[in-house]
């Protein structure tokens, strides 16, 4: 299973990359929104892990414009916003679960 990461915070991509590789994924990194959705469009990813704070384009826009392209990857926002709003217009952009990090 191919999985993209992408998460400006370095520490916790490299972090989460790792353990997902431990655990048998092949897992690519990217650090910002024009080249999570530039990577991401290009398919072959089983799982797109998105935060929502990204340098140039947030990841809403990232999801919205995937959705809008067609691309059905599944796609779990994992972010430190963690209110109700920001939850519900993740899932109205398409993604299919939003995760709060700790």
């Amino acid at each position: 299973m191919r999985l993209l990461i992408v998460e400006d915070e370095k520490r916790l991509a490299v972090s989460l990359a790792r353990g997902l590789t431990a655990e048998g994924f092949a897992v690519d990194v990217v650090h910002d929104g024009p080249e999570g959705l530039h990577r991401a469009s290009e398919g072959g990813y089983d799982l797109l892990i998105l935060d929502i704070m990204l340098p140039g384009m947030n990841g809403y826009r990232v999801c919205g414009a995937l959705r809008a392209a067609g691309h059905e990857v599944p796609i779990l926002m994992l972010t430190a916003k963690d209110g109700e709003y920001d939850e519900a217009e993740g899932l109205d952009t398409g993604a299919d679960d939003y995760l709060t990090k700790p």
